[in-house]
């Protein structure tokens, strides 16, 4: 006697979301459009629903938000709170030291970030330069230190934890870029996840003809 195998479709983005706060899907839909995900189409909302939840990201304290790109579309940012989170959560993670230095007139040049891991018997240590990072904007013009720090401790952490996703000074860096040709997603994501998952390269690749 045949056994029949019945399928049981898996819930959707929003509908796994809904279920971490205890909401009804449609009262999320409508709140995040209006809040943390504002101006994003269905589709955009969708695949930031994906990343939210494969980071476990929460987008109503701004660990997560859909960013405007310039000519269309929609990045998914990820704030320095919503980095913390996914470093603290790793399981391998065990400290994290900061250090700066200075030039004569007491303005950062550098920052250091040591991030120590449970498995491994080195620490990965990253630097980053503030003449490399900074940009012509209100919080480094304002809080240089602080910047620079959130800078050094985000690319850090993608070296000692394989992390991806994008911070704020790459997407609004790919964000101003003016949009040319098309983005064309890899074949193993859903192509409405093309442009936020493509590299940011090729937006700028044009069409040949």
């Amino acid at each position: 006697m045949s056994e029949e195998i019945q399928q049981v479709s898996k819930p959707s983005a929003l509908a796994v979301m809904a279920s971490r706060y205890s909401v009804d899907p449609a009262k999320l839909l409508d709140t995040l459009k209006n809040t943390a995900f504002k101006g994003s189409t269905d589709a955009e909302l969708m695949a930031l629903c994906i990343v939210a939840n494969e980071y476990g990201l929460n987008p109503f304290t701004k660990e997560i938000y859909a960013f405007p790109a310039k000519g269309g579309g929609i990045v998914p940012l990820i704030s320095i709170d919503g980095w913390l989170k996914r470093i603290n959560d790793h399981p391998q993670f065990d400290g994290l030291e900061k250090s700066f230095t200075e030039g004569a007139d007491g303005k950062p040049i550098s920052c250091c970030v040591t991030i120590h891991r449970k498995d491994r018997s080195h620490p990965t240590v990253h630097f980053e330069y503030l003449n490399e990072c900074k940009r012509n904007s209100d919080p480094w013009n304002n809080q240089p230190r602080r910047m620079l720090g959130h800078r050094a401790t985000i690319q850090c952490a993608r070296i000692a934890f394989g992390f991806s996703g994008g911070d704020a000074d790459e997407l609004e860096s790919v964000a101003e870029r003016p949009v040319r040709g098309r983005v064309i997603a890899p074949a193993n994501i859903p192509t409405f996840l093309g442009r936020i998952a493509a590299p940011p390269e090729a937006a700028e690749k044009e069409e040949q003809p």
